[in-house]
């Protein structure tokens, strides 16, 4: 029992830091290549309408607006970075926060790309991997960059945890 407090603290802190190397990303690609980030108010209006039942739409930026779906949508993305990173743990152990590697991070990141790939754009309307949209292969590029870097956040805050002995508490190290 006394492990799920750790392996859950490991995941969120993972997680979190990720996650937020994913929004730095998102800037950088706006300022360097103008490239729009992703809107979090179209993820939650198409989580909002998930959880009403409709899981497919044609053009989610169509379908109505619900309260909160801003809010929704960010609380979401952080929330799925964690539990990608609670896989990463899963997957390689509490031990991996001690030291980290870099090839597990990016497998479980670069892997994450099937979320959104097989889940998120066909609900969204999107297509199977971008299909439907103008550039599909640009489209697939940039995600894969972005899940990429999500893989590199993993290894990073892992690193950050391991040189501050932040689960030193848990005695996993």
């Amino acid at each position: 029992m006394a492990d799920i407090a750790a392996y859950s603290a490991g995941a969120l802190l993972i997680g979190v830091g990720a996650t937020a190397a994913t929004d730095v990303w998102a800037i950088v690609r706006r300022r360097w290549f103008g490239v729009v980030p992703l809107d979090y108010g179209l993820v939650g209006r198409w989580l909002a309408h998930v959880a009403r039942g409709r899981f497919f739409h044609d053009a989610i930026a169509l379908s109505p607006r619900v309260r909160c779906e801003r809010a929704i949508g960010w609380l979401a993305h952080y929330l799925i970075g964690t539990g990608f990173a609670a896989v990463l743990l899963a997957g390689w152990g509490l031990g991996w926060v001690c030291r980290p590697t870099l090839a597990p991070a990016l497998i479980v990141g670069i892997g994450s790309i099937a979320a959104p790939f097989f889940v998120m754009q066909p609900g969204m309307g999107a297509g199977v991997a971008a299909s439907r949209t103008p550039r599909p292969a640009l489209a697939r590029l940039h995600s894969l960059m972005t899940h990429g870097v999500l893989g590199v956040g993993f290894y990073l805050t892992g690193c950050a945890i391991s040189a501050m002995h932040v689960l030193e508490w848990r005695q996993v190290c």
